[in-house]
Protein backbone atom coordinates (compact mmCIF):
# COMPACT_ATOMS: atom_id res chain seq x y z
CA UNK A 1 0.00 0.00 0.00
CA UNK A 2 1.14 2.87 -0.81
CA UNK A 3 1.26 5.80 1.68
CA UNK A 4 1.83 9.76 1.40
CA UNK A 5 4.91 11.22 2.18
CA UNK A 6 3.51 13.78 4.71
CA UNK A 7 2.03 10.87 6.97
CA UNK A 8 5.79 9.08 7.47
CA UNK A 9 7.00 11.26 10.13
CA UNK A 10 3.36 10.64 12.06
CA UNK A 11 3.86 7.33 11.55
CA UNK A 12 7.54 6.78 12.19
CA UNK A 13 6.77 8.88 15.75
CA UNK A 14 4.04 6.28 16.83
CA UNK A 15 6.45 3.10 15.72
CA UNK A 16 9.00 4.45 17.84
CA UNK A 17 6.70 5.27 21.04
CA UNK A 18 5.28 1.87 20.73
CA UNK A 19 8.44 0.59 20.40
CA UNK A 20 9.99 2.22 23.83
CA UNK A 21 6.94 0.65 25.85
CA UNK A 22 7.11 -2.77 24.13
CA UNK A 23 10.80 -2.77 25.38
CA UNK A 24 9.70 -1.73 28.52
CA UNK A 25 7.18 -4.18 29.04
CA UNK A 26 10.18 -6.67 28.22
CA UNK A 27 12.44 -5.18 30.68
CA UNK A 28 9.63 -5.56 33.62
CA UNK A 29 9.06 -9.02 32.55
CA UNK A 30 12.98 -10.01 32.24
CA UNK A 31 13.57 -8.34 35.02
CA UNK A 32 14.71 -10.65 38.10
CA UNK A 33 12.91 -9.87 41.74
CA UNK A 34 14.56 -11.08 45.09
CA UNK A 35 12.41 -12.98 47.53
CA UNK A 36 12.81 -9.70 50.03
CA UNK A 37 11.01 -6.96 47.75
CA UNK A 38 8.80 -9.17 45.81
CA UNK A 39 5.90 -8.43 48.14
CA UNK A 40 7.00 -4.87 47.94
CA UNK A 41 7.59 -4.00 44.69
CA UNK A 42 4.85 -6.63 42.94
CA UNK A 43 1.55 -3.96 43.79
CA UNK A 44 4.29 -1.91 41.80
CA UNK A 45 5.45 -3.46 39.44
CA UNK A 46 2.29 -4.51 38.34
CA UNK A 47 0.62 -1.55 37.94
CA UNK A 48 3.29 -0.65 35.99
CA UNK A 49 3.15 -3.53 33.51
CA UNK A 50 -0.51 -2.88 33.00
CA UNK A 51 0.22 1.06 32.11
CA UNK A 52 3.39 0.04 29.44
CA UNK A 53 0.76 -2.62 27.85
CA UNK A 54 -1.97 0.10 27.92
CA UNK A 55 0.48 2.60 26.33
CA UNK A 56 2.09 0.07 23.79
CA UNK A 57 -0.65 -1.00 22.21
CA UNK A 58 -2.17 2.33 22.11
CA UNK A 59 0.73 3.52 20.18
CA UNK A 60 0.63 0.48 17.96
CA UNK A 61 -2.84 1.17 17.20
CA UNK A 62 -2.42 4.73 16.30
CA UNK A 63 0.86 3.99 14.04
CA UNK A 64 -1.42 1.35 12.18
CA UNK A 65 -4.24 4.09 11.97
CA UNK A 66 -1.96 6.54 10.54
CA UNK A 67 -0.75 4.33 8.27
CA UNK A 68 -4.06 3.48 6.69
CA UNK A 69 -5.06 7.32 6.94
CA UNK A 70 -2.52 8.15 4.80
CA UNK A 71 -2.76 5.42 2.69
CA UNK A 72 -2.28 7.07 -1.59
CA UNK A 73 -3.96 4.49 -3.68
CA UNK A 74 -3.47 4.76 -7.24
CA UNK A 75 -6.62 5.96 -9.26
CA UNK A 76 -8.18 4.03 -12.27
CA UNK A 77 -8.74 7.00 -14.15
CA UNK A 78 -10.95 6.82 -17.19
CA UNK A 79 -10.05 6.67 -21.09
CA UNK A 80 -12.27 9.27 -22.12
CA UNK A 81 -10.19 12.69 -21.38
CA UNK A 82 -13.03 14.53 -21.85
CA UNK A 83 -14.14 13.48 -18.23
CA UNK A 84 -13.42 15.02 -15.37
CA UNK A 85 -12.32 13.22 -12.37
CA UNK A 86 -13.15 13.39 -8.58
CA UNK A 87 -10.25 15.54 -7.25
CA UNK A 88 -11.19 14.17 -3.45
CA UNK A 89 -12.79 10.87 -2.22
CA UNK A 90 -15.70 11.13 -0.05
CA UNK A 91 -19.55 11.94 -0.36
CA UNK A 92 -20.95 14.66 -2.53
CA UNK A 93 -22.80 16.39 -0.22
CA UNK A 94 -24.33 19.44 -2.00
CA UNK A 95 -24.39 20.36 -5.82
CA UNK A 96 -25.43 24.03 -6.73
CA UNK A 97 -26.02 26.67 -9.43
CA UNK A 98 -23.25 29.45 -8.59
CA UNK A 99 -21.98 32.63 -10.03
CA UNK A 100 -17.96 31.92 -9.22
CA UNK A 101 -16.25 35.15 -9.32
CA UNK A 102 -12.34 34.42 -8.11
CA UNK A 103 -10.94 32.05 -11.19
CA UNK A 104 -14.05 31.00 -13.61
CA UNK A 105 -15.53 34.47 -13.67
CA UNK A 106 -19.15 33.46 -14.43
CA UNK A 107 -22.11 30.77 -14.47
CA UNK A 108 -20.81 27.39 -12.84
CA UNK A 109 -21.76 24.26 -11.18
CA UNK A 110 -20.35 23.90 -7.25
CA UNK A 111 -19.84 20.16 -6.34
CA UNK A 112 -19.21 19.48 -2.60
CA UNK A 113 -17.22 16.32 -1.54
CA UNK A 114 -17.24 15.96 2.19
CA UNK A 115 -14.25 13.42 3.59
CA UNK A 116 -14.62 12.12 6.79
CA UNK A 117 -11.93 10.57 8.79
CA UNK A 118 -12.20 7.21 7.33
CA UNK A 119 -11.61 8.50 3.78
CA UNK A 120 -8.46 9.09 1.20
CA UNK A 121 -7.15 12.37 2.05
CA UNK A 122 -5.19 12.83 -1.64
CA UNK A 123 -6.47 14.89 -3.60
CA UNK A 124 -6.09 14.53 -7.16
CA UNK A 125 -6.21 16.99 -10.36
CA UNK A 126 -9.97 16.82 -11.99
CA UNK A 127 -8.88 17.57 -15.46
CA UNK A 128 -6.09 18.05 -17.42
CA UNK A 129 -4.37 21.97 -18.00
CA UNK A 130 -2.34 24.81 -16.66
CA UNK A 131 -2.33 26.26 -13.18
CA UNK A 132 -3.62 29.82 -13.96
CA UNK A 133 -4.74 30.46 -10.21
CA UNK A 134 -3.32 29.56 -6.84
CA UNK A 135 -4.61 31.12 -3.33
CA UNK A 136 -4.10 30.32 0.41
CA UNK A 137 -6.83 32.17 2.65
CA UNK A 138 -6.52 30.64 7.09
CA UNK A 139 -9.64 30.70 8.50
CA UNK A 140 -12.00 28.99 10.97
CA UNK A 141 -12.01 25.19 11.73
CA UNK A 142 -15.93 24.58 11.80
CA UNK A 143 -17.40 21.21 10.85
CA UNK A 144 -16.74 20.44 6.85
CA UNK A 145 -20.06 19.84 6.06
CA UNK A 146 -21.44 23.11 7.07
CA UNK A 147 -22.52 25.24 4.40
CA UNK A 148 -20.35 27.99 5.67
CA UNK A 149 -17.50 26.35 5.72
CA UNK A 150 -17.21 27.05 2.41
CA UNK A 151 -16.72 30.82 2.84
CA UNK A 152 -15.38 30.71 6.57
CA UNK A 153 -12.69 27.71 7.19
CA UNK A 154 -9.35 28.03 6.07
CA UNK A 155 -8.97 26.86 2.45
CA UNK A 156 -6.61 26.74 -0.64
CA UNK A 157 -7.79 27.24 -3.96
CA UNK A 158 -6.58 25.84 -7.46
CA UNK A 159 -7.48 27.10 -10.67
CA UNK A 160 -6.58 25.02 -13.57
CA UNK A 161 -7.20 26.02 -17.67
CA UNK A 162 -8.69 23.18 -19.05
CA UNK A 163 -9.03 22.44 -22.80
CA UNK A 164 -12.84 23.34 -22.74
CA UNK A 165 -12.87 26.03 -19.61
CA UNK A 166 -11.74 26.70 -16.64
CA UNK A 167 -12.09 24.32 -13.21
CA UNK A 168 -11.75 25.48 -9.29
CA UNK A 169 -10.88 22.87 -6.78
CA UNK A 170 -11.08 24.44 -2.89
CA UNK A 171 -9.00 22.50 -0.49
CA UNK A 172 -11.33 23.58 2.75
CA UNK A 173 -9.92 22.35 6.05
CA UNK A 174 -12.43 20.77 8.81
CA UNK A 175 -13.10 20.63 12.92
CA UNK A 176 -10.03 18.58 13.00
CA UNK A 177 -7.82 19.33 10.11
CA UNK A 178 -4.82 21.71 10.58
CA UNK A 179 -2.65 21.49 7.70
CA UNK A 180 -3.69 22.31 3.86
CA UNK A 181 -1.23 20.95 1.44
CA UNK A 182 -1.16 21.67 -2.28
CA UNK A 183 1.89 20.98 -4.29
CA UNK A 184 1.65 22.90 -7.66
CA UNK A 185 2.84 26.27 -8.58
CA UNK A 186 1.03 28.82 -10.94
CA UNK A 187 2.16 27.69 -14.38
CA UNK A 188 2.80 24.51 -13.70
CA UNK A 189 1.04 21.87 -15.84
CA UNK A 190 -1.20 19.47 -13.56
CA UNK A 191 -2.70 16.08 -15.20
CA UNK A 192 -5.83 14.77 -14.93
CA UNK A 193 -5.96 11.94 -11.52
CA UNK A 194 -2.04 13.01 -10.43
CA UNK A 195 -2.09 14.03 -6.86
CA UNK A 196 -2.15 17.86 -6.28
CA UNK A 197 -2.04 17.89 -2.45
CA UNK A 198 -3.66 16.62 0.76
CA UNK A 199 -5.81 18.14 3.18
CA UNK A 200 -4.38 16.57 6.92
CA UNK A 201 -7.91 14.87 8.75
CA UNK A 202 -11.86 15.39 7.79
CA UNK A 203 -12.41 17.94 5.36
CA UNK A 204 -13.76 19.20 2.61
CA UNK A 205 -13.36 19.76 -1.02
CA UNK A 206 -15.47 22.00 -3.64
CA UNK A 207 -14.86 21.36 -7.12
CA UNK A 208 -16.49 24.34 -9.20
CA UNK A 209 -17.21 23.70 -12.93
CA UNK A 210 -18.44 25.42 -16.08
CA UNK A 211 -22.15 25.96 -15.80
CA UNK A 212 -22.71 24.11 -19.27
CA UNK A 213 -20.86 20.86 -18.69
CA UNK A 214 -22.61 17.50 -18.69
CA UNK A 215 -23.04 16.38 -15.21
CA UNK A 216 -22.40 12.97 -14.26
CA UNK A 217 -23.14 12.99 -10.44
CA UNK A 218 -25.71 13.19 -8.06
CA UNK A 219 -26.21 14.13 -4.09
CA UNK A 220 -25.09 11.60 -1.85
CA UNK A 221 -22.69 9.82 -4.53
CA UNK A 222 -19.56 8.15 -2.80
CA UNK A 223 -16.69 9.21 -5.13
CA UNK A 224 -13.49 8.04 -5.15
CA UNK A 225 -10.18 10.91 -5.93
CA UNK A 226 -9.34 10.51 -8.99
CA UNK A 227 -11.39 7.60 -10.52
CA UNK A 228 -15.33 8.19 -10.32
CA UNK A 229 -16.42 10.75 -12.97
CA UNK A 230 -18.06 14.14 -11.96
CA UNK A 231 -18.33 15.79 -15.02
CA UNK A 232 -18.16 15.77 -19.05
CA UNK A 233 -16.02 18.46 -20.77
CA UNK A 234 -17.66 20.21 -23.70
CA UNK A 235 -17.28 23.18 -26.00
CA UNK A 236 -19.45 26.17 -25.09
CA UNK A 237 -22.17 25.94 -27.51
CA UNK A 238 -21.69 22.41 -28.72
Amino acid sequence: MKIAREGIPFAAAGVFLAGICWAGVWLLASTPVDAGSAAAGSAGSGFGQVALHIAAWTFSILAVFVLWFFRDPEPSTPTDDQVVVAPGQGKVISIEDVEETDFIAGASKKISIFLSVFDVHVQRSPVTGTVEYKVYRPGAYAVAWADKASEDNEQSSLGIAAEHGRVLVKQIAGLVARRIITDPAEGDMVTRGRRFGLIRFGSRVDLFLPAHWELLCEVGDRVTVGSTPMARMRAEGA
